[in-house]
C-alpha cells in the first residue's frame, strides 16, 4: 500500500492512473484522503479513475465509502464546471452517490440533466437524478451496479 500511495506522487500521470485504479479494489481508510485529493489531478485520465474508486461501490462495499463531507464538493465542483465530458460523467456517479440523501446532489443532477454540453453525460445525470432508474433502484435499497441501470 505504501508503494502505491506514493504512486500517486508520480511525475507520470500513468503511474498516477494506475495506483488510482488500484486503490479502488484495494482502498483502506490510510489512503482514503489521498484518493480524494486525485480529485484534483492535473490530467483527466487520473480524475476519472480517482471519481471512479470513490464512487464504485461494486468493488469494494461499504467498508470504507468515503461521506459526502469528504468527496461531494470535488464531485460537485467537477460536474458543473470540468471542462472533459468523461470527468463530469464519473462525476455523476459519485454525485449520484449521494442523490437519495442530499439535495445539493440531486440538484447538481438535474442541472446537469438538463443542461450539460454532453449528451452523454446528459443521459448519465438522467439515470442518477431523481426520477431515474438508478436513483430509484438506490431508494429501493442497495445497488448491484454503480455503471448502469440495466
Amino acid at each position: 500500500m505504501s508503494a502505491i500511495r506514493a504512486g500517486l506522487r508520480d511525475a507520470n500521470p500513468a503511474v498516477r492512473e494506475g495506483c488510482c485504479r488500484l486503490l479502488d479494489h484495494l482502498v483502506d481508510t490510510d489512503s482514503m484522503g489521498e484518493l480524494v485529493a486525485m480529485a484534483g489531478d492535473p490530467d483527466a485520465r487520473v480524475r476519472i479513475a480517482a471519481f471512479h474508486a470513490l464512487a464504485c461501490d461494486r468493488c469494494k462495499g461499504d467498508t470504507c465509502a468515503p461521506g459526502p463531507d469528504r468527496v461531494l464538493e470535488p464531485a460537485l465542483h467537477h460536474l458543473a464546471a470540468g471542462p472533459d465530458p468523461h470527468v463530469r460523467a464519473m462525476a455523476v456517479e459519485l454525485v449520484g452517490t449521494f442523490a437519495c440523501s442530499d439535495a445539493r446532489a440531486a440538484a447538481a443532477l438535474g442541472e446537469s440533466q438538463a443542461n450539460d454540453p454532453s449528451p452523454a453525460v446528459r443521459k448519465k445525470a438522467g439515470w442518477y437524478a431523481p426520477g431515474g432508474p438508478i436513483h430509484a433502484r438506490r431508494q429501493r435499497g442497495p445497488a448491484t451496479s454503480a455503471h448502469h441501470p440495466e
